[in-house]
């Protein structure tokens, strides 16, 4: 009885220690004021408005520097066993998916809007986005490299993790060379930085962005009640039930609701849920938002739903239609 004591605890104690050895998935991409200053810029319009946004291919294609430097930046990520998403394969990827989305359209003839680094975010589906910026700058007959690393949550943009500084001057030393020399004294704190994250997204869960919003031939408001699970309840407290119970601790924020809409924010999602086949597969919001529109589909709501995804950390449940 007491080996197999201990050998439940060993294997515990494995799976612990295999838990905590799990790394984010990162990709690293140049900053937009690096592909702005430098001319790698393209026009976007959305809802109206036009926006300046980084061209990557154009920079992948034509600046030799931030190539070198993206190769070298992946290079020491990879030596601390954090895996990588390649950007001129994600482009590649892209592109393809572009192709295909071109002939998508709506029952009404609408087409998808969505921003290039939103399309590169989904497709590439890396927890963290490295945007990296740096400079060469001169100092008599020497170069150094000055620079900017930021760790970015993919799903929230928010920061996670930050490097800045100015490598030692050399004479005869390659771009990419200095620039890891420079990067080099700051990586493992900011590395620390990016496993407490990632710890913390295990434990307490991933956190997303979720609105429900009506059509107007939805045959129900928000602040409509229905007899549900043996007690009569408001649609908006009934949708913060399912919250509480299939978000990680409870942890959800409803910041705003009305007759019409249910915003919610800082949702916290599990990493992964078991599939029906009885694999583990990961969860973004739109996975999320699928299931509580399954929810939504069963009496007493009766209701058909369109999930709408922005990127990989923000879901609409639009109820009323397909």
């Amino acid at each position: 009885m007491k080996k197999i004591v201990l050998s439940i605890a060993a294997i515990s104690l494995s799976l612990a220690v295999l838990a905590q050895a799990k790394k984010p998935t990162i990709m690293v991409v140049p900053s937009d004021v690096y592909c702005i200053s430098n001319g790698y810029s393209q026009q976007f319009v959305a809802s109206g408005v036009e926006q300046t946004l980084p061209d990557y291919k154009k920079m992948m294609q034509s600046d030799r520097n931030m190539r070198l430097a993206i190769t070298k930046l992946a290079a020491i990520m990879a030596d601390r066993g954090f895996p990588l998403k390649d950007l001129e394969q994600e482009l590649k990827n892209l592109e393809q998916e572009a192709a295909e989305a071109a002939a998508l359209q709506g029952k009404e003839g609408g087409e998808i809007v969505e921003s290039p680094i939103d399309k590169l975010k989904r497709t590439a589906k890396a927890d963290i986005i490295l945007d990296l910026d740096f400079n060469i700058q001169k100092r008599g007959p020497q170069n150094y490299v000055t620079f900017n690393l930021r760790g970015l949550d993919a799903y929230t943009a928010k920061q996670v993790a930050g490097a800045a500084g100015t490598g030692q001057p050399s004479t005869s030393a390659a771009p990419e060379l200095l620039l890891e020399e420079a990067v080099i004294s700051y990586i493992d704190e900011f590395n620390g930085r990016l496993q407490t994250f990632f710890d913390d997204m295990f434990k307490n869960g991933r956190e997303i962005k979720l609105q429900l919003k009506r059509f107007n031939s939805a045959s129900f408001d928000f602040e409509d009640e229905f007899d549900y699970e043996g007690d009569v309840k408001g649609f908006g407290d009934i949708v913060d039930e399912w919250l509480d119970k299939n978000c990680v601790q409870g942890r959800f924020n409803r910041v705003d609701g009305s007759g019409n809409m249910l915003k919610y924010e800082q949702v916290r999602i599990p990493m992964f849920k078991e599939s029906s086949s009885g694999r583990q597969v990961a969860i973004d919001a739109r996975v999320f938002a699928n299931d509580l529109r399954s929810v939504l589909r069963k009496p007493p709501f009766s209701v058909d739903c369109k999930v709408y995804q922005r990127g990989l950390g923000e879901a609409w449940i639009v109820v009323g239609e397909k």
